[in-house]
């Protein structure tokens, strides 16, 4: 039965408003078909009453509870943050609700908190994966027909929607805006290789120094955690060499705020010290002084295409998986200044 605090059922409506009790609910539930003024009756006296249906109770017997797992790196980077945002209005507008856990970028608490949703009937996942090679959990995840998208990375082996950025073009075009001011000596700051993006974003920055001629010095790459406390550290280590980089590329805006709080420790000015370019647009990169160069990814369109796939599953349609890659765009500020004579 349906209940609300107060005690009053479905069956108390449906007395109020002479109807039956099918008729009440098709009416506040808004399904089948029920008369304007019986609706009307039946909406007013919910609400004279104080009924509240259940809606959990609802779904769990129908076994349809609207509600929809996110499980990102870390909530706490803007990037996932804004999408979780995103996502989460866009599922509202189709009366589905938002439940987000964060992996914290570890493979095992991904796997814990895929199952202990999967037990509270989740009916799907919007999921940026941890590992690009221990993925088993989720290509089990798929075959078993739970709906699921992916964000931000991709697993080969899964057979589901996805929502990517051109992670190794966007840093490409980083670093040959770097060499084209004359740096070559480029540190990169950057997170755990098992993680999809930075595997691209090193080969961006690979690839872009190898298309220019310049050697690859593993020196100057540090591997930090994305977090800006750690990249603090990585840059201090990286900067405090005595031929430390004239320039830094940053793989996220974490990471980016890490090196600025690094770099002006060590009383190092951008752009006349260090030149820099960060992956990924944040407010504040248009608060320091001066303003920095980011590689930007369209945030704003990965949430809501989330979204709307995953729903186009929950809906039962049969397509074939699809797949969206967005450019990035590099967006010049004040960050990055010119060496001469080079």
């Amino acid at each position: 039965m349906i209940v609300t605090q107060k005690g009053i059922t479905l069956k108390d409506v449906a007395a109020a408003a002479n109807v039956s009790r099918a008729t009440a609910a098709r009416a506040l539930n808004s399904y089948g078909y029920v008369g304007d003024g019986t609706a009307l009756r039946v909406l007013e006296a919910a609400e004279r009453l104080g009924y509240r249906a259940n809606l959990v109770a609802q779904a769990l017997r129908s076994g349809q509870l609207p509600i929809v797992g996110f499980i990102p790196g870390d909530i706490q980077n803007p990037f996932f943050a804004r999408i979780a945002h995103d996502i989460e209005a866009e599922l509202r507008r189709h009366r589905h609700n938002l439940l987000i856990a964060s992996s914290e970028e570890n493979v095992d608490q991904e796997k814990e908190l895929l199952e202990s949703l999967r037990a509270l009937s989740i009916r799907g996942f919007i999921l940026a994966p941890t590992s690009a090679t221990d993925s088993e959990h989720i290509v089990q995840l798929a075959r078993e027909g739970t709906p699921v998208v992916l964000i931000d990375r991709v697993v080969k082996e899964v057979h589901c929607d996805s929502v990517v950025v051109d992670n190794e073009g966007g840093a490409r075009e980083a670093v040959d805006y770097l060499v084209a001011n004359g740096h070559e000596r480029i540190g990169l700051l950057r997170d755990e290789s098992r993680i999809f993006t930075a595997q691209e974003r090193l080969a961006g920055y690979q690839n872009s120094l190898a298309a220019h001629g310049i050697a690859l010095d593993p020196s100057l790459v540090s591997v930090s955690r994305s977090t800006v406390e750690h990249a603090v550290d990585a840059t201090i280590r990286l900067f405090s060499r005595r031929d430390r980089p004239t320039a830094l590329f940053t793989v996220d805006s974490l990471m980016t705020q890490g090196a600025l709080l690094g770099l002006r420790s060590m009383g190092l000015s951008i752009p006349h010290d260090v030149s820099l370019v960060g992956f990924d647009d944040f407010n504040l990169a248009t608060f320091t002084d001066p303003q920095i160069t980011v590689i930007a990814q369209p945030t704003a369109e990965i949430g809501p295409l989330a979204a709307k796939m995953l729903l186009d599953r929950l809906a039962g349609k049969k397509l074939a998986p699809r797949h969206t890659r967005f450019p990035t765009r590099l967006i010049v500020r004040g960050s990055v200044s010119r060496l001469h004579g080079r």
